[in-house]
Parts: structure tokens; C-alpha cells; sequence
């Protein structure tokens, strides 16, 4: 994966500076980089690491003094970490699955698969699936019957897409993704204590032992194109209709969408987001890590969570969102700011009791 800095630049809309047909077959942090490495420096504050380093070319800020800094040339960009992302893609060396279907990939005859489509070793394709050109299925990957997977898409080892989801182009799989699990849906004979305390606020009234009946998961899974989910993340089936994933969608790992959950395009989740069943989440929504989302509710386009937050109700389109139970961030950081003082508080209402019960001991 060796290019010049001029086809680096040409490819990311960047620009080459000096010696731009130097040749660099990696990327590499300053003070690591050799002599072949295209040393990361996109930020000034670790500019000092690039002369613990032997890299002739980096990239960098744009207006960085490249002369000064000893390269023989460099490619700067106005906005670095974007010009990171058409970087990586280009000198990704990738996975190394190979082409075409292995010998001991398991495909169904009725499965359609497309031109220039890679299945790997003790992969299986089911019944009627259809698979796009140009994607890739990794080693130990399962695709369900009559399940629909678009074209250029990428599933990693140990993916799993059950029966009858629809997935589009450019999807991306990180290990262990699980698509089309069935729902997490149970019910009882009769009112059970959690429907009570849901209806009462707290009180399960007479506590009685009953058994679970299982609602099974009659829709499936559909995914837009663009999408990316990161390692061992579950989307379960809807109860009836799909569950549905717009365009655009950015998962993390260890993320959770259950049954009958609709997410707008371009939205972003963060590590270990959990979103209850029957929920809406708007377009342009960004989770950070660990927030979970109540059933039933929905979440307006252009909502920001910060990290940890829990959303109870509803949450207006275009509002920042943090805490348990989630409130606006700059009310959150207020209460906040509250708590920390209150030990301060106590010792002045300790005083105030002192002096007021010394003063009447005085009358």
C-alpha cells in the first residue's frame, strides 16, 4: 500500500508540499515514523515528538512550518481529522479474506449471489438469500434465508444476519454483530407485578408467582445503506413489523436496538447503548457511551446525549441531554454544581443552629 504524498493528496483533497513524489507505505505516529512512514501531526501540541522520529514526510496542520521541521515534504489539510478518514480508507491493508466462495462455505442453490462476492471458510448463506456485488462475507458468517444483503458490504468473522432482514449497500460488520435476533418479549396470564408497578408508580399490590409466555418475532430487521455496527451489537426482529435502521447509522460496539425500535438516518450511538423496545429516535441523533433510552418514547432529530444518560420521556428535537433522568446539560451541570456544595451548606446550617440555639439560651 505505497503511494506518493501528490496520490495521497489527490485522493483525500489535500494538499502536497515539497518532494511530493516521495513514496510512504504507512502511517505513523511522529516519534515512531521512519524513514517510509507518513508520520500523523495534525495537531501543533505534539510537534516536539516528530524529532524522536526519522520520517522525511508527515501530515499536518495547515500553515505548519514543514521546512523548519527538517521533511523533505508533507501534505496539509485544513481539517486533519477529516483528512484522516480518506487517509486511513486508502492505506487500510484490510482483512486478507480472499475472493470468491471457499470450498468450505456452505451456499444454499437458491441463494443469489452477485458478481465479484467473497464468501469465506464455514460461512453459510440461506435459502433464497441474495447477496450484492463486490461484498464480502468473512469466515463463519451466517446469512439467513431470504434475507436481502446490498451490494460493496463487508461482514467481518462471526456475523450473523437472520431470516428475512433487508440490508443496503456499503454495510459494514464488525465481529460478532448479531442482526435479527428475535425480541426480548414476554408476557403473562395475568396483570403481572411489573405492569402494576408501571400503572401505580411502585406498588406490584398482591405478589404472585406466574409464568412467562414467549411473543414471538413474526417481522424482521431492515438497515439502510451506509451503515456501520460495531463488534457484538444486537438488532432483534420487530413483533410484527421490522425494525428499522436509516441511512447513515453509526453503532459502536456493544450496542443494543430491540424489537420495533425506528432510528433516523446519519445518528450515531456510542459503546454500550441500550435502546428500548418501540421507540423512535429522530435523524442526526449522537448517544454517548452507555445511554439507555425507555421504552415506547421517542427522541427528536438533532438530540446530543452526553455519556450515561438515561431518557425517560420524551426529549424535544434539538435538545442536549444529560443525566439519570436526562435534563438539559446546562441544567444538569447546575444540579451538579448543587450537590458538590451541600456538604459546605450542612456545616453552615449546623452553624446557624448553633448560634440561633446559643441565642435563645441567652434570653
Amino acid at each position: 500500500m505505497a503511494y506518493t504524498l501528490q496520490q495521497i493528496a489527490d485522493a483525500i483533497g489535500a494538499t502536497a508540499l515539497g518532494d511530493t513524489s516521495l513514496i510512504v507505505a504507512r502511517v505513523a505516529e511522529p516519534a515512531s515514523a521512519g524513514p517510509d512512514d507518513l508520520a500523523l501531526l495534525t495537531n501543533p501540541k505534539f510537534a516536539a515528538g516528530l524529532a524522536a522520529g526519522k520520517a522525511r514526510a508527515a501530515m499536518l496542520w495547515e500553515g505548519a512550518d514543514w521546512e523548519g521541521m527538517g521533511l523533505a515534504g508533507a501534505i496539509v489539510s485544513s481539517r486533519g481529522r477529516f483528512a484522516l478518514s480518506g487517509l486511513s480508507r486508502i492505506m487500510d491493508p484490510g482483512q486478507h479474506f480472499g475472493s470468491g466462495i471457499h470450498a468450505m462455505a456452505v451456499v444454499d442453490p437458491t441463494a443469489e449471489i452477485g458478481e465479484n462476492v467473497s464468501i469465506g471458510p464455514f460461512a453459510m448463506v440461506g435459502a433464497r438469500a441474495r447477496i450484492g456485488a463486490n461484498s464480502i462475507v468473512g469466515p463463519n458468517c451466517s446469512v439467513g434465508a431470504d434475507a436481502t444483503l446490498g451490494a460493496d458490504c463487508f461482514l467481518r468473522e462471526q456475523v450473523s444476519i437472520g431470516a428475512r432482514a433487508t440490508i443496503g449497500d456499503r454495510f459494514i460488520a464488525q465481529p460478532g454483530v448479531r442482526i435479527a435476533s428475535d425480541g426480548f418479549s414476554f408476557v403473562t396470564p395475568e396483570k403481572s407485578g411489573v405492569e402494576a408497578a408501571r400503572e401505580t408508580l411502585g406498588d406490584q399490590g398482591d405478589i404472585k408467582s406466574q409464568t412467562w409466555a414467549r411473543i414471538h418475532s413474526l417481522g424482521s430487521v431492515t438497515i439502510g445503506d451506509d451503515v456501520e455496527i460495531g463488534a457484538n451489537s444486537c438488532i432483534d426482529c420487530g413483533t410484527i413489523r421490522d425494525t428499522v435502521i436509516g441511512n447513515g447509522v453509526k453503532m459502536d460496539n456493544l450496542v443494543h436496538i430491540a424489537h420495533n425500535v425506528e432510528i433516523g438516518d446519519n445518528t450515531l450511538l456510542a459503546g454500550q447503548v441500550g435502546i428500548a423496545g418501540s421507540t423512535k429516535i429522530g435523524k442526526n441523533v449522537v448517544f454517548g457511551g452507555q445511554c439507555g433510552v425507555s421504552d415506547n418514547i421517542t427522541v427528536g432529530d438533532n438530540v446530543i446525549a452526553g455519556g450515561g444518560t438515561k431518557m425517560m420521556s420524551k426529549v424535544p428535537a434539538g435538545r442536549v441531554v444529560l443525566g439519570y433522568p436526562a435534563v438539559k446539560m446546562e441544567t444538569h451541570l447546575e444540579m451538579y454544581k448543587g450537590l458538590r456544595r451541600l456538604p459546605r451548606l450542612f456545616e453552615d446550617v449546623s452553624a446557624l443552629k448553633a448560634a440561633i440555639s446559643k441565642t435563645d439560651s441567652n434570653d
